[in-house]
């Protein structure tokens, strides 16, 4: 299931984030790439420990904090640290690769993340540079996003996906991975599809409506069955 999320990220936080990337150091993106997509990975990235990416990863988790639909869609057990990147110039595109089924997370003993969600945070707008789509493969055919900024979408982590060469300006992104309760994808899609029509439901009948009581029951009886906590 690929989810776009609207509005992760507020204007006030867009310019805050802008100005720290506009004063940061970028380093080599292919440092936190595994052995296979450090082959294709070409662009830039923000050192883990740089204290403009806390200030910024700061700003990405409380976006993600309010955002209803996130915890909606993803179902988070564990959020990897939101890591930075930029595609531009010379360093402008990242071949097709699959992601690391586990991240181990830095400065902890060992914690480990099951990479069980992609996500991406488009952190400028489309208009300020050319290329740079994100491009996931399925069985059929490539889906090719472009987001306005501040808005992010979610994607499985087994997907084939891609950035496209950046032609003109630069692509400034957060990008991290997310472990969820309910491990399936089907099984969290079923429950997102259950939840935004329950959310429905509630605002035309109400809140004690029976209906609406037994639905809550039934979403909340499915995440206790498939939820990993």
């Amino acid at each position: 299931m690929l989810t776009h999320l609207k509005g992760v990220l507020d204007a006030d936080e867009l310019r805050e984030a802008r100005v720290l990337l506009a004063r940061a150091s970028w380093g080599d993106g292919r440092v936190t790439a595994g052995v296979q997509s450090a082959q294709a990975k070409n662009n830039q990235q923000l050192p883990q420990d740089a204290e403009a990416t806390r200030a910024l990863q700061r700003i990405v988790l409380g976006g993600l904090n309010r955002h209803a639909h996130f915890f909606s869609a993803a179902l988070p057990k564990r959020v990897f640290p939101p890591l930075f990147n930029r595609y531009a110039g010379a360093t402008n595109a990242f071949g097709n690769h699959v992601d690391n089924a586990v991240r181990f997370v830095p400065g902890t003993q060992g914690e480990r993340v099951r990479t069980d969600l992609s996500c991406t945070l488009f952190l400028n707008e489309p208009g300020d540079y050319e290329g740079g789509e994100l491009a996931i493969e399925d069985s059929f055919d490539t889906q090719r996003i472009k987001l306005p900024a501040g808005d992010m979408l979610l994607y499985p982590g087994t997907r084939v996906h891609r950035v496209e060469p950046v032609t003109r300006g630069e692509r400034l992104a957060s990008f991290f991975w997310v472990e969820s309760m309910v491990r399936a994808d089907d099984a969290r899609r079923l429950l997102f599809d259950m939840d935004a029509h329950l959310m429905a439901l509630r605002g035309s009948v109400g809140e004690a409506d029976a209906a609406v009581i037994g639905l809550t029951g039934t979403y909340h009886n499915l995440l206790r069955m498939w939820a990993d906590v």
